[in-house]
């Protein structure tokens, strides 16, 4: 085996396989799992508990310099805590020494993750959704995984085993020559592994560190604008006019019936009632697993699917535009999210942002989210004040030109490929800038979210006091309800004393 060398030209890439482990090992590796799980819940009740004494002692009146000091949330100083309290706490002496110390280390690096993003949205450094304190989790409902960073890890010679620290050798369900030649050839490093329970079967995902050469496109000075849908999958328009149009499988309404009938007959067995402490029935364990294949099998033809599509995109184009969809609004359509859900429209963008990038070194350009493609007219660049979604043709008022909306949007974003070097977006006309037409004198014509009440520090929501006479009178800042009392700016990670770190 060579000797693997780290130069340019090298990628983080995951190989997964199907593991079939016998009694003992699948014994082993739920207890690996439950060890994760474990450490977590005392990682997050170890740190919350200094939350609560502060709470209290806030109460009492005690003195901010008095108060007991916050427990830090970083990874080495969990594992400090955690090494110390394991010996002689009741929940991990008899048993801890079983697992690998891998196991441990990935509930508590989980529980350091959830303490950032959560100290990082309250703070409001972190963008998107606010984010909850960190939380126990249940035995019943938390997915079983363990991540291994150290130790003996590999895929053994024979193409159908892996190797994991403390759990031996375990044959996988189908071969993994695509990273065993890899590694034999010295291109390929492995770096961890990660041992998950889905949909009634194990599967062991290797994160290497792969050399990639890339690979010339088929037509690297076209430019293709991709238009997504759900009456059609994509519409695909590249900068010589050529327009082509992949259908929408529906993986999911074509398997909808066999779905409802699986999930009625789940429903009429007796199944699991936490209150009453009673255990699933045989009959129900094998309807419910029977449902799960079918999920598992319309998962599966999704994603080779989206595979397929953006893999043949990405490896023909030069250039690659697509749209900046508000994928999270668009789901709160409840006529359209099922359709929208199964269409997977976030992930074809994912994929094909790293397959451009890392495969073919190609351009992939994102439209702005205000864009009016479908509204622009891709013959003379006018633009309709309003095109609701039931209209699926495109008719221009200023020359005539009629289309098919998604093709008319198709060739928009294809010209702004072009629009960096030309200063204009419209596919009719790529040198003489046109005037678009602005209604109401506005530059978006709808939000993409709704709009948020002023907040002040800490999250405290500005609510208007109003006079008698019932005139704003001014703002107050009414503190917003906490989880931790009037704890409402957590310090970071690093924010501690010489004594915590």
């Amino acid at each position: 085996m060579k000797r693997f060398q780290p130069q340019p030209g090298f990628v983080v890439q995951a190989y997964r396989f199907a593991l079939d482990p016998n009694a003992s090992q699948e014994a082993a590796l739920r207890s690996h799992c439950g060890a994760a799980r474990a450490a977590y819940n005392w990682a997050v009740g170890w740190v919350t508990a200094s939350w609560w004494q502060r709470t209290a002692e806030e109460t009492y009146g005690v003195a901010e310099v008095e108060l007991t000091e916050w427990r830090p949330w970083s990874l080495p100083s969990l594992r400090k805590a955690f090494n110390e309290a394991k010996k002689t706490d009741s929940r991990f002496a008899q048993w801890w020494e079983e697992n690998s110390k891998e196991a441990y280390s990935t509930g508590l690096a989980n529980a350091s993750a959830a303490f950032d993003n959560y100290a990082k949205s309250k703070n409001g450094k972190r963008r998107g959704k606010r984010m909850g304190a960190p939380r126990f989790k249940s035995k019943r409902k938390a997915r079983l995984a363990c991540r291994f960073t150290t130790g003996t890890i590999r895929v053994e010679a024979d193409g159908r085993h892996v190797t994991l620290p403390r759990l031996g050798t375990i044959r996988s369900h189908e071969p993994t020559a695509s990273l065993l030649i890899r590694v034999q050839a010295g291109t390929a490093r492995i770096l961890s592994a990660t041992v998950r329970h889905e949909r009634g079967r194990w599967f062991a995902s290797f994160q290497a560190e792969v050399k990639r050469d890339l690979k010339r496109v088929t037509r690297p000075d076209v430019a293709v604008g991709i238009d997504l849908g759900v009456k059609t999958l994509a519409v695909m328009a590249d900068s010589t006019g050529e327009i082509r149009t992949v259908p929408n499988p529906r993986h999911y309404d074509g398997a909808l019936t066999l779905l409802r009938r699986a999930s009625r007959t789940v429903s009429r067995r007796q199944g699991p009632d936490r209150r009453t402490g009673r255990k699933p029935s045989k009959r129900w364990e094998k309807a419910n697993s029977a449902l799960g294949q079918l999920q598992h099998r319309v998962a599966n033809l999704r994603t080779d699917a989206l595979n397929k599509l953006t893999t043949a995109v990405a490896a023909e184009y030069g250039t690659v535009v697509v749209e900046d969809l508000n994928v999270a609004g668009m789901l709160r359509n409840r006529r359209l999210a099922r359709q929208i859900a199964d269409a997977g429209f976030g992930e074809i963008r994912r994929q094909l942002d790293y397959k451009t990038r890392q495969r073919h070194a190609t351009h992939i350009i994102v439209a702005d989210r205000w864009y009016p493609s479908s509204k622009t007219c891709s013959g003379c660049g006018a633009v309709k004040a309003k095109l609701p979604l039931h209209v699926r043709t495109y008719e221009c008022d200023v020359c005539g030109l009629v289309l098919d909306r998604d093709d008319n949007a198709a060739l928009n974003l294809a010209a702004l490929a072009a629009a960096s070097t030309t200063g204009t977006g419209v596919a009719g006309d790529r040198d003489i800038p046109q005037a678009v037409s602005k209604p109401r004198g506005a530059d978006r014509k709808t939000r993409a979210t709704r709009p948020r009440r002023k907040t002040g520090r800490g999250g405290q929501v500005a609510q208007p006091c109003r006079t008698s006479g019932g005139q704003k009178r001014e703002t107050v800042l009414k503190p917003k309800p906490s989880r931790f009392g009037d704890v409402m700016d957590l310090p970071g990670r690093n924010a501690w004393n010489a004594e915590s770190r």
